[in-house]
């Protein structure tokens, strides 16, 4: 931060070294005229690193530390997308609010439910992580699983993430309302509070396993017993191709004995 106002100083400093000697010699009145324009520039340069560091503050978190993956990961009674017979899971930790997640959902996601949700072979499992510097992350999580009473979980899911910048309380009613539910039973339901307990103990899973960012995934084999085993974590957007290997890994490994 130093470096950057001494430099801003020097190139103000050039600049009146090039000027003729009169000009270098203003008269008081253009003296006074010159700083407060340098003041107004220094408040706005202050300004634009203030916008600079809450845009930074609003992206996802880092990973702070490589996570631990559990050996067995239990797949609760919650819903997915896919088939009930697929043998293969990926189950993704994801805030609303973070970017990356919406740059996954985007770029990368679309590619994994063609090839391989729809076509049977992955079952797909949604886990909320709202991360802390995200004001408005809990209440989106809490907007998509209050559509889930109504049957419209994914479709408020993908609306979201379309549209990230509208997650403040008072969009949602709004989003209810184009995805056809009943308004006046998702805003009693957002209003009551409901389903923050059950997002904090997500929260509390994924802290445990190591998961401090989003987005993250843990890709494994779906055991008969419905756990999910042989996992294989990927931690934060990758390239299609990165997916798609773990997914070959995970299927090849359902036709072992």
């Amino acid at each position: 931060m130093k470096s950057f106002f001494l430099s801003i100083s020097l190139l103000w400093a050039a600049n009146l070294s090039a000027q003729t000697p009169d000009q270098a010699r203003p008269h008081h009145n253009d003296a006074n005229d010159q700083i407060n324009v340098i003041a107004e520039q220094q408040r706005q340069i202050l300004s634009e690193l203030a916008e600079i560091k809450q845009l930074l503050a609003s992206m996802g978190r880092p990973f702070s530390q490589p996570p631990t993956p559990p050996t067995v990961l239990s797949l609760h009674d919650e819903r997915f997308r896919g088939e009930q017979s697929a043998t293969v899971a990926i189950v993704e930790y994801a805030d609303f609010e973070c970017p990356y997640c919406g740059e996954y959902e985007h770029d990368v996601y679309p590619q994994i439910a063609e090839n391989y949700i729809q076509t049977g072979k992955v079952k797909y499992y949604f886990r909320d992580l709202p991360l802390p510097m995200h004001p408005h992350a809990m209440i989106a999580a809490r907007a998509a699983r209050c559509a889930g009473e109504q049957g419209k979980f994914w479709e408020m899911h993908d609306s979201l993430f379309a549209k990230q910048n509208m997650l403040h309380d008072i969009d949602m009613p709004e989003r209810a309302k184009n995805l056809g539910l009943d308004t006046s039973k998702f805003s009693e339901c957002l209003a009551s509070g409901r389903y923050t307990d059950e997002i904090k103990q997500s929260v509390a899973e994924a802290e445990k396993f190591g998961v401090d960012g989003t987005p993250a995934f843990f890709i494994g084999k779906i055991e008969p017993d419905g756990q999910l085993t042989r996992l294989k974590p990927i931690l934060g957007v990758h390239p299609y191709g990165v997916f798609k290997a773990a997914i070959e890994e995970s299927l090849a490994a359902t036709a072992e004995p």
